[in-house]
């Protein structure tokens, strides 16, 4: 390996559900000649970039390959801030382009549940966030983007070029994203306007979503998925917007733009298997409803508490054990509501001890041929590794979430079975082509492509 490295030469890697750990060989360039001769060396195996290790399940990790670990580039390259527009490398943390453009008036126009992914995951994920039905996916407003593919080419992409349709949601499997343009969102403030109210059941959810998204920016649902009964589907629905300054109290109106994001305590490094069983999580589950408002509007929060509230709380993923957890996140299209409420039914009879399931609403498709959202509902749930039966359990989903004509997010999945991709992803026959085309010899893989076929 040419390029320089902070790590040994082989280490042991996971997603950010802590499943199928790997080893594989780690180098982490700091400019895009160093990536691209650690492409060129990258042996029989392969190579795959990797960000912050946020995928869940196995889409950044390469079993006896080479890892690019992309953080060593994290220039912030450029910024326009009369246009808001930032040119940054794809090693740029959402976390720091929060930290510069904030105080410009400038915020990431797409952001998951985390800020701690980096531009080349948001886009090779072709990420989603709370205004997906306002906003679309991360990789719409992408301006341009740098590419290295297979053959040492290093290829500027615009939108609605089939190489970039192929990238956004690529899982990374087109070449290495180098740096990209992203268009931002203007805000006057780092504060947002929430309203919080409880819905009765899966329904009346659905209605309440249906009827109010479009006067909100953001849109998200936490849902009891123990509950049973007329109670099937209860849910607390968050809807917020940027404050605006003139909304704030005098006293807030001199740090209107600042960025302070509170942190708890660290997760223990060791968690008791069945610590998060059933009992525990359904009482969990009991309160949070219980303690949220039936209604409240127009409340101030901080930023980081609205999008992030996991954030504060470094190394999470442990709370669920040793056995690390699966996140199953699927999405069905409008007119395919009796499916959802089939997967809600089976998950609560099945009494899968998840307290982090979130149930939001698409917005139209994009045109990355592997991305994931389509116009609809998705909803993501943690689920424990040690659950009897899990596996089949999923296969069962999956089974209702395609014959609807529905998908599971590749970024979140390390379990799928591969005869089903098609049917999700009807665009996959196409990526494989071009992929065939464009890197015959298979220099870039990933565990997520050799289980899946990609």
């Amino acid at each position: 390996m040419t390029a320089e490295t902070d790590y040994p030469d082989v280490v042991p890697m996971t997603g950010w559900g802590r499943t199928a750990p790997t080893l594989a060989c780690v180098v982490r360039p700091r400019s895009y000649e160093e990536a691209a001769a650690s492409v060129r060396a990258c042996g029989p195996r392969g190579s795959i970039a990797r960000g912050l290790g946020r995928a869940y399940g196995d889409a950044a990790q390469n079993a006896g390959g080479t890892v690019l670990d992309m953080t060593g580039l994290d220039r912030i390259r450029s910024i326009d801030a009369g246009r808001g527009l930032v040119e940054c490398d794809a090693g740029v943390s959402l976390h720091r382009l929060m930290e510069v453009l904030l105080p410009l008036g400038w915020f990431v126009p797409v952001t998951p549940g985390t800020r701690y992914v980096t531009v080349g995951g948001a886009i090779g994920a072709d990420i989603h966030g709370k205004n997906h039905h306002v906003s679309g996916s991360f990789a719409r407003h992408v301006r341009s983007l740098r590419l290295l593919t297979a053959d040492g080419t290093v290829r500027t992409l615009a939108p609605g070029t089939e190489l970039f349709d192929a990238t956004a949601g690529g899982m990374g499997l087109t070449g290495v994203i180098l740096s990209a343009v992203l268009e931002l969102l203007p805000v006057e403030t780092s504060l947002m306007t929430v309203d919080t109210e409880r819905a009765t059941d899966l329904d009346d959810l659905m209605a309440r979503l249906t009827a109010t998204d479009h006067h909100h920016r953001y849109s998200v649902a936490w849902i009891d998925l123990l509950a049973r009964g007329a109670a099937t589907g209860r849910a607390v629905l968050t809807r917020g917007d940027h404050a605006p300054y003139d909304t704030l109290p005098l006293r807030a109106r001199r740090t209107a733009r600042a960025f302070r994001p509170r942190s708890l305590p660290a997760a223990p490094s060791y968690v008791p298997e069945g610590l998060l069983g059933r009992t525990a999580v359904g009482l969990f589950n009991e309160l949070w409803y219980r303690k949220a408002p039936r209604r409240s509007v127009g409340r101030l929060q901080r930023l980081s508490a609205f999008f992030h509230p996991l954030d504060g709380v470094p190394h999470w993923n442990r709370i669920y054990g040793r056995g690390g957890f699966v996140q199953y996140q699927f999405v069905v299209g409008h007119g395919q509501e009796d499916a959802l409420r089939q997967v809600v039914r089976r998950i609560a009879r099945r009494g899968c001890p998840s307290f982090l399931a979130v149930l939001k609403r698409f917005g139209e498709g994009d045109p990355g041929w592997l991305s994931f959202p389509m116009p609809g509902w998705t909803l993501a749930l943690d689920i424990p590794t040690g659950l009897s039966g899990l596996g089949a359990f999923l296969d069962e989903l999956d089974e209702v979430v395609a014959g609807a004509g529905g998908r599971v997010y590749l970024a979140k999945d390390s379990r799928l079975r591969p005869e089903l991709l098609a049917t999700m992803y009807p665009r996959l026959a196409d990526f494989r082509a071009l992929r065939a085309r464009l890197d015959p010899h298979g220099v870039f893989r990933s565990d997520l492509s050799r289980r899946l076929g990609l």
